[in-house]
């Protein structure tokens, strides 16, 4: 650990300290601590980002579905939470639906080293292949969310994850109304959008029961090419309420089929034509087989000056999820609550490519498979074969806790257990030449696969213990401290196994075996002061842990290393990745009785974070090198100025240093503990040591001006995301670039049209129509990394009605 990290850990648990020393202190206040369920007990009626945060001593923030539905109606939960401070969330899609091109960036932390729960319920580690959850969109609709609160340092001790090296994201679905009534939304827009949202409530009835039905069906054809994004939805929530305790019971069911975009691959010192052709986007050819097949020489060859970016007939992902969960809260006592929640999850999708059979070592691949064949022919004679990568996920846990109010203490004891069954099937079939109409990016082809490359099967236990203590040591000093043990059992087999050669980094079987990794103590301690009516200061420090991926043939995980002695390497040697967070911070809200400004609320919040065991996918594909570790520091500062009730406005600024601490080899697969500089690698060292995390952006702004008059509102969204790098060695980089987005509404007086509520609303995306990098994938140490298009400007009128 270098002289700064020890200086940061030295100077925040000092802090930690000092702040739960002061006892002496002056109770200026008894302001209430915000939480959690505050957040998620928010039902349509607020009208403002929650800038002073829902966490007691964590930098959080609170967004609720009146400010969700405002960005765009029907827009997705990671979407919304762009405008929050030290979010970066960028898709090639303007409803943020499409997991393929999507990322999430919270204080130099991916999403797939985030925690994600909906109603506590894990979503996993939003890994696009997933194994272990789904994302927020297809677990929850949209306009059913109640609120998104984001702890961008530490996630909650109890959070249902294995990933949290950083924050967590947790989701939280409306309750049912009050009263009986309906809601229709028709959203229709820009390339054919036709989206349709319908919920019925029961309103209260018998003794405490309510609960409501919603459908929706979403359809809009992709900017760049025909494909249409499509899928059905459905969710279902009951709620029983008494003096006893609250049952909930809710119920998603999701179809989504969704043609995703292509990536250009970029080379910033290119040596030849083909990699010197750059389009901005890659158009599938789909539902045009004539001008595909006519795209192909008589050989089935890629014209010779794209064979870098090359066009595809199709790609995709098809996904089908049921997920349900029934919790009962039991009120004991006065004093003790105990919660139980069982869930269950089931997954069936496919990952779908249908490309030319000449490009990406595919010829070597299928002359393992059909030695001396014509290639062509053994795949339908279209020039053409369709890959997929078929998922299973089939989990189900449960989750328990203990909250009691013993004095000036809460304690909170909590268990989470989750079984899960997963797996992945990549299979090649033929596109028949003759019988093109058989093929789309919606199903899968309607007969039996030519060969199954590879086949993984993964089974995982997850065990995790939590208990906290938060001292109300006195009215204006909050002290919380606990631990946690994260356990995981992870056994992968593979089924069928590649042939030798036929997958890349691979020159033997896929590895088998279990690796069982157990940390009992994982600490975390914290505390805020209400030093005034107005003001408080929060300190939190935390150790957090990520797991091993339990998943086969692809990606970082010890499953997909390439060899067994690879793996039984990182199964006897190898650590999950460990950071400690340390995160330092002050709130402010005020009322002020002026004519003109009426409001502030203001957050800053320091952070720095010690990362340890950092797991790189390295050269060839296929291997797993460990970086060693790293340091993240950053500030966050968010501001909210009330005039009245008729202007708001809101701005964010983030900045953040991620770094690597050391080199790594590329013969040893480890971290050196060197910086030898440069960008060139020097006897298998690659200079990663000192070089930025690449794609997480050094400076991020975002601002939401609010205007009511009336019955009428007006919303203006800006969205700076500083320059990024795009290699390992920090030699490329996208430059910055700034989005706006706009929305205007009128509610119509419900004298008029008879109804409970009507509202007209116009969104236009991407308003001054920019241009640049969306979603980039650093995948090269240097030279060559890939990127997604910004979608161009887009409007969507919606119709919002409730009986």
């Amino acid at each position: 650990m270098n002289i700064l990290h020890t200086r940061s850990r030295a100077c925040l648990l000092g802090s930690a300290g000092l702040l739960a020393l002061v006892v002496s202190a002056p109770a200026f206040s008894q302001t209430p601590t915000p939480a959690a369920d505050q957040a998620a007990q928010v039902d349509g009626e607020a009208t403002s980002i929650v800038v002073t945060g829902v966490k007691a001593t964590r930098s959080a923030t609170a967004i609720t579905t009146t400010e969700i539905q405002k960005i765009l109606p029907g827009v997705a939960p990671f979407k919304a939470i762009q405008t929050l401070p030290g979010v970066m969330y960028v898709t090639a899609d303007p409803w943020g639906n499409n997991e393929q091109n999507a990322s999430l960036f919270i204080h130099g932390f991916s999403a797939q080293q985030l925690g994600h729960t909906l109603d506590g319920v894990p979503l996993g580690d939003q890994s696009y292949g997933n194994f272990n959850g789904l994302s927020p969109q297809r677990a929850i609709i949209s306009e059913n969310v109640g609120s998104v609160v984001v702890a961008t340092g530490t996630a909650e001790l109890g959070i249902a994850s294995t990933s949290n090296l950083g924050g967590g994201i947790e989701n939280f679905s409306s309750d049912p109304r009050a009263q009986m009534g309906a809601q229709l939304n028709h959203t229709f827009g820009s390339y054919g959008t036709a989206r349709t949202f319908v919920r019925l409530d029961s309103g209260e009835f018998g003794n405490g029961n309510s609960g409501y039905v919603s459908v929706l069906r979403h359809r809009a054809r992709a900017w760049d090419f025909r494909g249409k994004q499509k899928g059905w939805a459905a969710n279902a929530k009951f709620v029983h309420d008494d003096s006893n305790g609250k049952l909930t019971a809710y119920f998603s069911y999701s179809d989504k089929q969704e043609p995703n975009e292509d990536a250009t691959t970029v080379f910033k010192n290119p040596t030849n034509a083909a990699q010197a052709y750059q389009p901005y986007t890659r158009p599938f050819f789909y539902p045009d087989f004539d001008g595909a097949v006519a795209y192909l020489n008589a050989s089935g060859n890629v014209p010779a000056a794209e064979a870098q970016n090359y066009r595809n007939y199709y790609s995709a992902a098809i996904r089908t999820d049921y997920l349900g969960y029934i919790k009962y809260q039991a009120h004991l006592s006065d004093q003790v609550d105990w919660s139980n929640q069982v869930y269950y999850h089931n997954n069936d999708g496919a990952g779908i490519v249908a490309g030319p059979i000449t490009v990406a070592g595919l010829p070597n691949l299928f002359s393992l498979y059909f030695p001396g064949q014509n290639l062509k022919t053994a795949t339908g004679n279209s020039g053409y074969a369709i890959r997929t990568t078929e998922y299973r996920i089939d989990r189900g846990g449960i989750l328990s806790s203990i909250d009691a109010t013993l004095g000036n203490h809460q304690i909170q004891l909590g268990a989470w257990y989750e079984y899960n069954s997963s797996a992945a099937y990549r299979n090649w079939y033929a596109l028949d030449v003759t019988r093109p109409q058989d093929y789309n990016p919606y199903s899968l082809p309607p007969h039996d696969p030519l060969f199954t490359q590879y086949a993984s099967e993964m089974r995982t236990n997850v065990l995790q213990l939590h208990v906290q203590d938060s001292w109300q040591v006195t009215p204006s000093l909050l002290v919380q401290g606990g631990f946690k043990s994260s356990l995981q059992f992870a056994s992968g087999t593979f089924p069928v196994q590649p042939i030798i050669g036929s997958l890349p980094g691979s020159a033997s079987a896929l590895p088998e075996g279990e690796i069982n990794t157990k940390r009992w103590f994982l600490p975390a301690i914290g505390a805020k002061w209400d030093f005034t009516d107005s003001e408080q200061v929060y300190v939190n420090v935390q150790k957090n842990l990520r797991h091993f991926q339990p998943y086969g043939g692809g990606g970082v995980t010890p499953w997909s290393s390439g060899s067994q002695a690879a793996f039984d390497n990182l199964k006897f040697n190898g650590r999950p990745e460990t950071s400690w967070v340390y995160e330092i911070g002050l709130r402010s809200r005020r009322t002020i009785d002026s004519s003109f400004l009426t409001g502030i609320e203001a957050q800053v919040n320091y952070y720095h974070v010690d990362f340890s065991d950092r797991l790189l996918g390295i050269t060839p594909p296929g291997a797993i090198g460990g970086i060693g570790g790293g340091g993240i520091s950053g500030i966050d500062a968010a501001l909210t100025l009330r005039f009245g009730q008729v202007f708001s406005l809101y701005n964010a600024v983030s900045y953040n240093r991620s770094i690597y601490d050391s080199d790594y080899s590329t013969i040893t697969g480890a971290a050196t503990g060197t910086r030898i500089g440069g960008i060139a690698t020097v006897g298998g060292v690659v200079p990663t040591g000192g070089k930025l995390i690449p794609v997480s952006p050094k400076w991020m702004n975002k601002t939401v001006a609010t205007l009511t008059l009336g019955d009428f509102d007006a919303q203006m969204i800006g969205d700076y995301v500083g320059r990024r790098f795009t290699t390992f060695t920090n030699d490329a980089s996208v430059k910055s670039v700034f989005q706006a987005s706009a929305r205007i509404a009128y509610r119509l007086p419900a004298s008029i049209v008879g109804l409970q509520k009507a509202e007209i609303s116009l969104n236009v995306t991407n308003l001054f129509d920019t241009t640049g990098a969306s979603t980039v994938q650093a995948s090269a140490n240097t030279n060559n990394y890939n990127v997604y298009p910004i979608p161009p400007r887009q409007w969507f009128a919606t119709l919002s009605v409730n009986y």
